[in-house]
């Protein structure tokens, strides 16, 4: 089957389908596919998909991300040539790792990556998700202090894991990895959220300089704003 025949395509039209195509949105999680392909320097196409309940539940988008959360993408020339889509940013970044042999070491060294990125999956973007929603958003209006509290206290102890890791390296893995890629689009949220100075951000003196080496990497640039925001 060709892309063009996929349902998703009905809605995102594939201008040119014989290259990977993004369906994504600008968030931490969307950033780390973004940043990736500018990274590995894989043509693609990225089609922007809001984050309300016509773009995320629409049936065309459902068709590949049946978790109605983006990122997503269609790879005509998936294993023996045959398209494939993935969502779930994580795998994503596996699957184009390895596609590509490229942000993912080889032997022990990459499962030091894989180890990095599976705690960023489960831990740093669930609980800083988490975090966003009691201190900034809708959940700040809960008088229970006991949630968040109980997310300021998991995010600060992670960035302490993440402190200690980053001693005397420049990368969590050692060299660059996609393990790096998922985790810094997280910290930055933290801006976002106004919640630096609440989790004790100026307390670990590795994290800043790690943010800054790579946000001067230009995929990172590039890749932090694609699709482009709504006004942007």
């Amino acid at each position: 089957m060709s892309i063009t025949d996929m349902k998703i395509n009905d809605r995102w039209p594939a201008q040119d389908p014989n290259v990977l195509q993004l369906y994504s949105f600008p968030t931490p999680n969307g950033k780390k596919v973004s940043i990736a392909l500018e990274e590995i320097g894989l043509p693609y196409e990225a089609h922007l998909v809001l984050l309300s309940d016509d773009n995320v539940r629409s049936p065309e988008f459902l068709s590949l991300s049946p978790n109605n959360k983006i990122p997503a993408i269609l790879d005509p020339n998936g294993p023996d040539g045959t398209p494939i889509g993935l969502f779930e940013s994580g795998a994503i970044l596996l699957y184009l790792a390895e596609k590509t042999g490229k942000l993912l070491p080889a032997g022990a060294a990459k499962h030091e990556a894989v180890k990095w990125l599976m705690w960023q999956m489960g831990g740093l973007g669930p609980m800083l998700g988490q975090l966003g929603f009691f201190y900034k958003f809708a959940g700040k209006e809960i008088e229970d202090p006991r949630p968040r509290d109980r997310y300021i206290g998991e995010t600060s102890r992670l960035l302490n894991v993440l402190n200690q890791a980053l001693q005397g390296r420049d990368w969590v893995a050692g060299d660059y990895s996609v393990a790096d890629i998922a985790i810094v689009p997280w910290l930055q949220a933290l801006d976002l959220y106004e919640a630096k100075d609440t989790v004790g951000w100026a307390d670990f003196a590795n994290l800043q300089p790690y943010v800054d080496r790579f946000m001067q990497r230009p995929a990172a640039q590039k890749g932090s704003n694609i699709p482009p925001r709504p006004g942007s």
